[in-house]
């Protein structure tokens, strides 16, 4: 047996699961109390006291003009003599009147004189007797019901709202350092870190201390990482610049190409480092991403590539590392005139998420390789012509590195306007 179905009406959220795990079985006690006293009052206590007003309606039935009125008046009734025509044609009650239903059909059951029954209010009943003449009995109703039967329902309700509002303050402190929790490892997640110290229960506590002690595994081996890149970066540097020192005194014709692999070789330490430096050593900052995706175009084209802003929509800021967020759009922008022979740009800031794309006319990638062109060192000759311009098979890498340290993603697809590839960074906010 599954549960699939109910899953849709589960509140998501760890506060409404929590809520509903205390109020539901309040209200089901509460549900289950109220018929229990609803069933053994009014159909246990209001039939037996109606038995004891239906024995004394049958003696006064019975009782001639003079002994009916000693006998009302000692047991508290109202007699009148009325007229056949004013007997109503049928009981009468108000429809939430439930313990009207047993006092009517316990007098029809034990009264054989009585032709209706009519409950206006709380306060009288009017029972209608046809001996030897027709008579309208009036008493208080009282007689045939507990007084103030709602009084039990207004202590539930009153105390198990109290009580649940008790008990929903004390959940909610205890549920405060899971979300303390869960916000910092989401935070963690995107690269930024809060401050956080565990609290709470024993078992979130130890959850805590395991998530602090992997976080800070992490930051040693990033800085471990950081620096044994800036170490290779200086090493790698120093003979490249002693090589272009030698070059420098050969003949032209034999001195190009040698630079030109000099260069290339530069060129891919260059990306080797970026992709290994990744985003999480910079701060975060408050970006209007729409200005700034307009700058990175604006530099690219003034740098001679084909690239255009065609759409920027949405306003306001978004926390992000600048820097690698530039070296990812431009990562992209130059993969798409590498490729192709233009690269449109496009922005939108909606409420929920920041979608930053890239759209090219080259020939893309077909969907089966798009897992591999993401992967470090994945270049597709089949797809993307190399002799347009050759890479290590880095730029996709590290532009998905970057979107998932902003706690995004990079998702490829075919373009529908330009029918090259389109990449979109996409990144909640």
């Amino acid at each position: 047996m599954t549960f699939d179905w109910l899953k849709r009406y589960v509140p998501r959220g760890i506060y409404g699961r929590a809520a509903l795990i205390l109020i539901l079985p309040v209200v089901v006690v509460q549900l289950v109390v109220s018929v229990v006293f609803i069933q053994r009052h009014f159909e246990g206590v209001t039939t037996q006291m109606t038995r004891t007003i239906s024995d004394e309606l049958v003696l006064v039935a019975r009782a001639d003009g003079a002994e009916r009125a000693v006998i009302a008046q000692a047991l508290g009734f109202d007699v009148v003599k009325i007229l056949q025509r004013d007997i109503p044609r049928s009981d009468r009650r108000r429809w939430y009147d439930l313990s009207g239903v047993s006092v009517i059909s316990t007098m029809r059951r034990l009264v054989p004189q009585l032709r209706a029954v009519d409950l206006p209010d709380d306060n009288v009943v009017r029972v209608y007797l046809v001996a030897d003449t027709p008579l309208e009995v009036s008493f208080n109703r009282a007689r045939v019901s507990a007084t103030n039967p709602h009084q039990l329902f207004v202590n539930m309700v009153f105390f198990g709202a109290l009580m649940t509002l008790v008990a929903y303050i004390y959940l909610r402190n205890q549920l405060r350092p899971i979300t303390r929790l869960a916000t910092a490892a989401e935070a963690f997640g995107k690269g930024q870190t809060v401050p956080y110290r565990p609290g709470g229960a024993t078992e979130v506590r130890a959850a805590g201390q395991a998530f602090l002690a992997m976080r800070n595994r992490i930051e040693r081996q990033i800085e471990q990482r950081t620096l044994m890149l800036s170490g290779v970066s200086h090493d790698l540097r120093t003979p490249l610049t002693r090589l272009k020192l030698g070059l420098s005194l050969l003949d032209d014709e034999d001195r190009e190409p040698m630079e030109r692999d000099v260069e290339e070789m530069q060129r891919m330490i260059e990306e080797f480092l970026a992709f290994a430096r990744g985003a999480a050593a910079e701060s975060v900052e408050d970006v209007d991403p729409l200005t700034f995706v307009s700058a990175i175009v604006a530099d690219a084209a003034r740098g001679g590539e084909s690239v255009s802003l065609f759409a920027a929509d949405g306003e306001g800021t978004l926390r992000l590392r600048p820097g690698a967020m530039r070296r990812a759009v431009e990562n992209l922008i130059g993969n798409a005139v590498r490729y192709g022979t233009r690269a449109d740009v496009s922005v939108l800031l909606s409420e929920r998420a920041l979608r930053i794309r890239v759209e090219d006319d080259g020939p893309g990638i077909p969907a089966d390789q798009r897992e591999t062109a993401i992967r470090p060192f994945s270049r597709l000759e089949p797809a993307r012509n190399q002799n347009r311009g050759s890479g290590v098979g880095l730029g996709l890498a590290i532009a998905t590195d970057i979107a998932r340290t902003h706690g995004g993603s990079l998702r490829l697809s075919t373009s529908d306007r330009l029918g090259g590839l389109q990449a979109d960074i996409v990144i909640a906010r």
